[in-house]
This record gives structure tokens, C-alpha cells and sequence, in this order.
């Protein structure tokens, strides 16, 4: 992860950056390394000392962190917290959305409760234009696909029929009884 320090009308000891990348070292653990880059800026208003950090991560996530305290440890511990609670949430949801998923996964299909709604559903999908068609011209007019079927009305029999691709590459054809 990419560290940038800055300090306005301050002056960056070097025990003030170890404290700062000490801090930053456990926002990194909590994130699992997911961590790109932080940017921590560090300035005085009067009395008070200001750290404010930005902690940008995988997947466009920006998580930021203000405190304001009489001295630089208080602050730049205060605005780490604050990042880290941040951090545990979304790194909460990524569990439970990693968990949800793997639990539909092992569950086995016939240990999965039927229920009234979940029942088979019928879903209109398209209307086709029944055309007719002798059995030549729907053999052609049925793709390639495993899933092709063609409805034509027969001009023999005058009755509406499905030519349809079977799994072993032939062609099928369903006819009403007469």
C-alpha cells in the first residue's frame, strides 16, 4: 500500500511517521491487503492537532477518518478507529455475502423445502407466428442450437406442429394425435 504524509506548517518527525505508519499497518490487516493507497495529512488549528486520512481500497471504495485532539497520538488514533469501523463493516458484508452464497451451493437440491410459491411457474416468454410450412423447410428453418425448435402448421394435415433439435443432434418432431 502507497503512504503519503503530508503535514501543513508542521514538520514530519520521524517518530510521528512511525506512529502514522503503525496505524496504518492495522487498517491494512483489518482490510485482508485489500488496501491501494492512504493519503494522511496532518495539521495544527490553534491549539488542537488535526490528522485527517483517506484510505482508498479495492473496488472503489473510499474510506475516510477525522479527529481533532490536543496531541498526535489522540488524533491519529481517533481517525484510524474511525477507518476501521468503516473497514469491519464492509468487510462484514463480504462475509455474510461469501456465506449466503456458499450456503445455497452445499445445500442439496432435495434437502431444499418446496414451498406454495416456489412451486412451478409458468412464464409466457414469446408469442410465435405459426406459419405453415412443409416438413423440408422447418427441418432448415431449426438453428443449430441443442434448444432450437420451430412451430409451422403442416399444409397436409392442416395441424400445428414442433420440429425441435434433440441432444443427440437430430431432429424431432412432435404431431398432435388425430
Amino acid at each position: 500500500m502507497r503512504l503519503t504524509l503530508t503535514g501543513r506548517h508542521i514538520d514530519i518527525t520521524p517518530g510521528l511517521r512511525r506512529l502514522v505508519e503503525r496505524k496504518v499497518a492495522r487498517l491494512d490487516r483489518v482490510l485482508n491487503s485489500r488496501a491501494v493507497s492512504c493519503q494522511v495529512e496532518l495539521y495544527m488549528e490553534t491549539f488542537r492537532h488535526v490528522a485527517e486520512i483517506h484510505l482508498h481500497a479495492r473496488g472503489g471504495h473510499m474510506f475516510q477518518g477525522k479527529a481533532v485532539s490536543t496531541s498526535w497520538t489522540e488524533s491519529i488514533g481517533e481517525a484510524a478507529d474511525r477507518i476501521t469501523q468503516q473497514g469491519q463493516t464492509l468487510k462484514g458484508k463480504w462475509v455474510t455475502r461469501k456465506r449466503a452464497g456458499r450456503a445455497l451451493e452445499a445445500a442439496p437440491k432435495a434437502a431444499r423445502p418446496v414451498s406454495a410459491s416456489t412451486a412451478r411457474r409458468i412464464v409466457r416468454a414469446k408469442r410465435y407466428a405459426v406459419k405453415p410450412m412443409s416438413m423440408d423447410e422447418a427441418a432448415s428453418a431449426v438453428g443449430p442450437r441443442a434448444d432450437a425448435f420451430v412451430v409451422f402448421r403442416n399444409p397436409d394435415t392442416d395441424e400445428v406442429n414442433v420440429m425441435f433439435r434433440r441432444p443427440d443432434g437430430d431432429l424431432g418432431l412432435i404431431e398432435p394425435k388425430s
